[in-house]
């Protein structure tokens, strides 16, 4: 949030994000709905269009965009357009107006290459991917680096919870599209920083909010912010509770988040705290074909009858210190985190008890060699992570009526202990990347040497039970080069070729599919090299646009797969070598009372050399990413109030390896609208609708799932209403 981030929606009006609009055409599932789609969108297009060449033919003055700055790329803030690679910032609340700030998947649209598959399972989050990176995630979120205002919130080994992320405060978005690991090491395969605002230039600013909707949802919202003297602080505390769309999906959530800041000689200090209780989730499963056609709100049997659900406590602390200009830039931050995991899945209760630590030291500064002036940066990420891991029988059967070997005591969940092991994570990287301006031209080298060191103790030794304690180390160099070119004073052309390094996650060491503990020695981890190129810049004084290609190669890759009789758990192993290709567009302008912005993406990715038992799956492509997918939006606001459209169209997805199983193809829209009443004291009304045409899609897959349980289906149409009362900006 900004100085105005405790006023109504109006004070957001004509900020602009990074997005674009490409033509295309598609295999949709339905003609009927694609005629409404095609309608609809050919309405928006040329309504778009008829706005911007009338003010041409108008000659109506040109007002230049503001320039757009990011930090994601751990340097001093820095111009989009200097930086030799896909980089995208949004601000999804200004632009789209109206949001729950409950879902990734609203504040992560309309980023291109950016896929957030929303699972509607509230036990696992959304499946966040970059270019494919991420798209194997069973739940959290894989292969992506995830941040808060600087702060990793990815373990050293490469997972992301996000159930607990605070959204409430996101201002702004700031992306890495492809390869970093050269920036920030292990699972950058694209990088997300989630930026909080500052706090309301009032004493005290106070916002009290709440939502209604289908499924049983509820969400109630208390906010306060304020500054006084060189002291800024904000401060929510939220209430969510839904029944879900899906049988066996209710969930309950108490967050909250503080965040203080201090400029004291000239240094800038944060301190951020997240506190997160979950006491119930539950678990519907994924559905085969033929039960999603049959009630796609049903939930899979088995989930139902274990019982499967997560509890969830989680707490967060970081405090971070920047100080500098554009010549020189200093910053260090420290954080601690504790997590509890109470998991009832269909094969066992998964207990787990984590502790999170870390700390960033980076520094910047301008030098000048031979007349020829350039930047410096280096710095250095340390982070560890202890998983104390139990595994239990899951007995919550209640078709069971005498005792058993894994269940002896009837009538309770927890049976036998079947695994007990300490896990220790620890990861080491330092990093530099050297930057010289030649005229037009600025050329960046960089590189990042990381070690990840995964150690199991195992706690439950005995006759039958060998000791499987070990370790492994895991090592990378990641190297990049890039160079751009500035055409003009609004345009820029780059190239680059960077890479990618991924080791597998504790928990996809930890499972093994012939049922042994400790670390998997098999489990290798994936490469990546990505070769780019790409134009952006601002057309026309007022349309901002940005256009790229890539190619890459990754070895290894890590894939999830099931076996039969395992009662859904997953296990992985390395595909040994796939290729993408793809080409990503964004643009994004503002006219009068009108915000349009619209995002593609093509995306063919497919494996180069994989044989799994004897079959060869070389040339098929990779499940869990559709091939295309094309989203805009459009905003027209008028005094205080707003109207806000915004949907996708998505390409179908394999669900398996072996591309026998499909999820088709969807086009969904949303539509929301409200406004403003009062001054220092105001409210907002909201009211949205999500899905307008109700249309029955999967926008998730479970892949390589047994027992052909591949679909995840989203709900039907969603109306919600939302009223925010507020004293004070």
């Amino acid at each position: 949030m900004d100085s105005e981030s405790f006023a109504p929606p109006r004070s957001r009006a004509h900020r602009v994000p990074a997005t674009w609009c490409k033509a295309l055409s598609w295999n949709i599932r339905s003609p009927t709905s694609f005629e409404q789609m095609r309608n609809l969108w050919l309405l928006i297009g040329s309504s778009a269009f008829l706005l911007l060449t009338s003010g041409v033919s108008a000659q109506a003055p040109a007002v230049p965009l503001p320039p757009v700055e990011v930090t994601v790329t751990r340097d001093a803030a820095r111009s989009l357009l200097d930086l030799p690679f896909a980089v995208t910032r949004t601000q999804p609340d200004s632009a789209r107006p109206g949001q729950r700030q409950s879902s990734l998947e609203e504040t992560l649209a309309l980023l291109p290459g950016v896929i957030v598959a929303n699972r509607t399972n509230p036990t696992q989050d959304p499946r966040i991917s970059i270019r494919g990176f991420g798209a194997r995630s069973a739940f959290g979120v894989r292969g992506v680096r995830v941040l808060r205002d600087g702060i990793p919130l990815t373990l050293p080994d490469g997972q992301t919870p996000v159930d607990y992320l605070d959204l409430e405060a996101v201002e702004s978005v700031e992306v890495i599209r492809g390869s970093a690991s050269a920036l920030y090491g292990n699972a950058a395969g694209g990088v997300i920083d989630l930026r909080t605002g500052d706090a309301p230039a009032d004493l005290i600013a106070l916002q009290l909010r709440g939502w209604s909707g289908g499924s049983g949802y509820r969400r109630l919202v208390a906010a306060a912010g304020g500054r006084s003297g060189i002291a800024r602080y904000q401060g929510h505390i939220a209430r969510t509770r839904s029944d879900g769309f899906r049988e066996h999906s209710r969930q309950e959530i108490t967050s909250g988040s503080v965040r203080l800041t201090a400029k004291i000689s000239g240094t800038e200090l944060a301190l951020n705290g997240i506190g997160f209780h979950m006491p119930v989730a539950e678990n519907p499963g994924a559905l085969t074909a033929e039960q999603l056609e049959s009630d796609y709100r049903m939930a899979d049997e088995l989930n139902v009858r274990k019982g499967a659900r997560k509890e969830v406590h989680q707490g967060q602390l970081g405090l971070s210190a920047s100080r500098g200009s554009r010549q020189r830039d200093l910053f260090a931050s420290v954080y601690a985190g504790q997590r509890t995991l109470d998991n009832p899945l269909t094969f066992a209760i998964v207990d787990i008890d984590r502790a999170t630590a870390g700390a960033t030291l980076r520094a910047s500064t301008a030098f000048s060699v031979a007349s020829i002036p350039g930047r410096f940066s280096a710095g250095l990420d340390v982070q560890t992570q202890r998983d104390d891991r139990r595994n239990f029988a899951n007995c919550f059967d209640n078709e069971q009526t005498v005792p058993t070997a894994s269940c002896p005591v009837v009538g309770d969940e927890r049976g036998t202990l079947r695994l007990n092991q300490r896990e220790r994570i620890s990861g080491f990287g330092p990093f530099a990347r050297a930057e010289a301006e030649l005229g037009r031209y600025r050329v960046s080298l960089g590189a990042r040497a990381d070690n990840v060191r995964f150690r199991v103790q195992d706690d439950l030794v005995g006759a039958n039970n060998p000791n499987d304690s070990g370790e492994r180390t895991l090592r990378a160099v990641s190297p990049m080069a890039g160079i751009v070119a500035r055409i003009g004073n609004v345009h820029a052309a780059y190239a680059n070729v960077s890479t990618a390094f991924e080791t597998p996650t504790t928990t996809e060491l930890a499972n093994q599919a012939d049922g042994t503990a400790g670390i998997n020695a098999d489990l290798d981890p994936q490469f990546a090299r990505t070769y780019e190129l790409g134009v952006k810049g601002i057309a026309l004084s007022r349309i901002r646009y940005e256009l790229s290609g890539y190619a890459s190669r990754v070895r290894d890759e890590l894939l999830p797969f099931e076996v039969p009789d395992g009662a859904g758990r997953r296990y992985f192993r390395n595909a040994g070598r796939t290729g993408r290709r793809g080409v990503e567009g964004a643009a994004g302008t503002v006219f009068r009372n009108v915000e349009l912005g619209a995002t593609y993406a093509y995306s063919h990715f497919q494996f180069i050399d994989y044989l799994v038992d004897n079959f060869r799956y070389d040339g098929n492509r990779l499940p869990g990413v559709p091939q295309q997918q094309f989203q805009a939006y459009a905003t027209f606001r008028r005094n205080s109030a707003f109207i806000s459209a915004d949907g996708i169209i998505a390409g179908s997805m394999f669900a398996n390896d072996a591309n026998s199983a499909r999820a088709a193809g969807y086009e969904i829209l949303n539509l929301r609208a409200g406004g403003n009443i009062g001054g220092k004291g105001w409210v907002s009304p909201t009211i949205g609708v999500q899905n307008v045409f109700s249309r029955r899609y999967v926008p998730s897959v479970n892949i390589n799932a047994t027992a052909n349980r591949f679909y995840e289906p989203a709900a039907g149409r969603v109306v919600y209403v939302g009223l925010t009362a507020g004293a004070g900006r």
